[in-house]
Protein backbone atom coordinates (compact mmCIF):
# COMPACT_ATOMS: atom_id res chain seq x y z
CA UNK A 1 0.00 0.00 0.00
CA UNK A 2 1.23 3.62 -0.68
CA UNK A 3 1.02 6.28 2.10
CA UNK A 4 -2.06 8.89 1.14
CA UNK A 5 0.95 11.36 1.05
CA UNK A 6 3.03 9.64 -1.19
CA UNK A 7 4.28 11.30 -4.74
CA UNK A 8 4.41 8.66 -7.54
CA UNK A 9 6.33 9.07 -10.55
CA UNK A 10 7.52 8.33 -13.05
CA UNK A 11 11.40 10.04 -13.94
CA UNK A 12 14.45 10.00 -15.87
CA UNK A 13 18.11 10.76 -14.78
CA UNK A 14 21.08 11.65 -16.65
CA UNK A 15 24.72 12.72 -15.83
CA UNK A 16 24.94 15.37 -18.35
CA UNK A 17 22.82 16.38 -21.97
CA UNK A 18 22.42 12.98 -24.32
CA UNK A 19 24.45 11.61 -22.05
CA UNK A 20 23.43 8.18 -19.76
CA UNK A 21 20.05 7.48 -19.10
CA UNK A 22 17.79 6.28 -16.60
CA UNK A 23 14.05 5.54 -15.94
CA UNK A 24 12.87 5.23 -12.60
CA UNK A 25 9.25 4.57 -10.85
CA UNK A 26 8.80 5.68 -6.63
CA UNK A 27 6.30 6.50 -4.75
CA UNK A 28 8.42 8.35 -2.45
CA UNK A 29 9.48 10.73 -5.10
CA UNK A 30 11.19 13.34 -3.37
CA UNK A 31 13.21 11.12 -1.00
CA UNK A 32 14.36 9.27 -3.80
CA UNK A 33 15.92 12.36 -5.96
CA UNK A 34 18.08 12.84 -2.64
CA UNK A 35 19.65 9.40 -2.24
CA UNK A 36 20.08 9.52 -6.24
CA UNK A 37 21.66 13.11 -6.14
CA UNK A 38 23.30 12.96 -2.72
CA UNK A 39 24.35 9.35 -4.07
CA UNK A 40 23.22 7.31 -0.79
CA UNK A 41 22.03 4.08 -2.99
CA UNK A 42 24.11 2.04 -4.27
CA UNK A 43 23.31 1.05 -8.60
CA UNK A 44 23.43 2.17 -11.79
CA UNK A 45 22.51 6.10 -10.89
CA UNK A 46 25.38 6.53 -8.32
CA UNK A 47 27.69 4.12 -10.78
CA UNK A 48 27.63 6.27 -13.76
CA UNK A 49 26.79 9.95 -11.58
CA UNK A 50 23.58 10.39 -12.85
CA UNK A 51 22.26 13.15 -10.22
CA UNK A 52 20.26 15.51 -12.91
CA UNK A 53 16.56 14.90 -13.05
CA UNK A 54 15.44 15.67 -16.18
CA UNK A 55 12.28 14.75 -16.34
CA UNK A 56 9.11 12.98 -14.32
CA UNK A 57 5.55 12.78 -14.77
CA UNK A 58 3.41 12.18 -11.10
CA UNK A 59 0.49 9.55 -10.93
CA UNK A 60 -2.07 8.58 -8.81
CA UNK A 61 -1.64 5.07 -8.50
CA UNK A 62 1.55 3.30 -7.98
CA UNK A 63 0.52 0.03 -10.82
CA UNK A 64 -0.06 2.40 -13.67
CA UNK A 65 3.48 4.35 -12.97
CA UNK A 66 5.52 0.75 -12.49
CA UNK A 67 3.87 -0.40 -16.35
CA UNK A 68 4.76 3.30 -17.81
CA UNK A 69 8.23 3.15 -16.51
CA UNK A 70 8.28 -0.72 -18.06
CA UNK A 71 6.83 0.39 -21.24
CA UNK A 72 9.46 3.26 -21.34
CA UNK A 73 12.55 1.19 -20.04
CA UNK A 74 11.95 -1.26 -23.65
CA UNK A 75 11.70 2.61 -26.14
CA UNK A 76 14.08 2.69 -28.14
CA UNK A 77 16.52 5.55 -27.16
CA UNK A 78 15.56 8.45 -29.33
CA UNK A 79 11.88 8.00 -28.28
CA UNK A 80 13.20 9.09 -24.33
CA UNK A 81 14.64 11.81 -25.59
CA UNK A 82 11.87 12.88 -27.96
CA UNK A 83 9.61 12.69 -24.87
CA UNK A 84 12.15 14.39 -22.49
CA UNK A 85 12.99 17.36 -25.03
CA UNK A 86 9.27 17.61 -25.79
CA UNK A 87 9.20 19.08 -21.81
CA UNK A 88 12.99 20.00 -21.28
CA UNK A 89 14.18 21.11 -24.67
CA UNK A 90 17.64 22.40 -22.97
CA UNK A 91 17.78 19.30 -20.63
CA UNK A 92 17.48 21.33 -17.40
CA UNK A 93 18.01 19.91 -13.80
CA UNK A 94 14.85 19.74 -12.31
CA UNK A 95 15.46 18.72 -8.97
CA UNK A 96 15.41 22.48 -7.45
CA UNK A 97 11.62 22.89 -8.94
CA UNK A 98 10.49 19.56 -7.49
CA UNK A 99 11.78 20.23 -4.19
CA UNK A 100 10.20 23.78 -4.42
CA UNK A 101 13.65 24.43 -2.85
CA UNK A 102 14.89 28.34 -3.76
CA UNK A 103 18.93 29.21 -2.67
CA UNK A 104 19.27 31.33 -0.16
CA UNK A 105 21.76 34.50 -1.12
CA UNK A 106 25.24 34.68 -0.07
CA UNK A 107 26.80 37.60 2.04
CA UNK A 108 30.07 38.58 0.31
Amino acid sequence: MVPRDASIAVYMMTNQPYGTLYIGVSSQFEARLIQHREGLRDGFTKSYGLTRLVWYETHEVMTLAIQRERTMKEWPRQWKINLLERDNPRWDDLYDSVMNWTPVPRQV
